[in-house]
């Protein structure tokens, strides 16, 4: 595989595979809430256009999910201490043990499909995981918008 090809085909395979875990975990859940609470268990406290920004989705629809996990218990919206028009969201405890019980699913279902691997194997997924983590490190400061 070409140099140019690598990442794409990563980034291709990750998703097939979230999506094949998902199917196979029966999680209808839908992806942007497994988002969210991963940018929330990371960066507590984000603004929601922040978070419809770094989860790729519209504010407008951000904001109905939002709604959804807050009903839930997932998460909270208060106002922003320092601007009272815009909304910071946190990841309640029930919102990161769900988020702990979707990953814990998903290993388990797609633990069967690297059973096979040698320890060799497992290094080389290790050592590609380390790398792909160390470029992934997304920033959702703010920007001054009003939100």
């Amino acid at each position: 595989m070409q140099r140019d090809e690598i990442i794409s085909s990563i980034v291709m395979s990750a998703h097939a595979l979230a999506r094949i875990a998902a199917q196979e975990a029966r999680n209808d859940a839908p992806a942007a809430q497994w988002r969210i609470l991963t940018i929330l268990e990371k960066e507590p406290g984000r603004r929601v256009g922040e978070l419809a920004r770094a989860s790729r989705a519209t504010q407008p629809g951000v904001t109905r999910l939002l709604g959804d996990l807050e009903r839930a218990g997932l998460v909270t919206r208060t106002p922003d201490e320092r601007d009272s028009r815009a909304t910071v969201v946190h990841i309640t405890p029930n919102g990161a043990a769900a988020l702990a019980h979707w990953r814990e699913s998903f290993r388990e279902t797609l633990a069967p499909r690297f059973a096979g691997l040698d320890a060799d194997d497992w290094a080389a997924l290790d050592r590609a995981a380390e790398i792909l983590t160390a470029h992934s490190i997304e920033s959702t400061t703010t920007t001054g918008e009003h939100e």
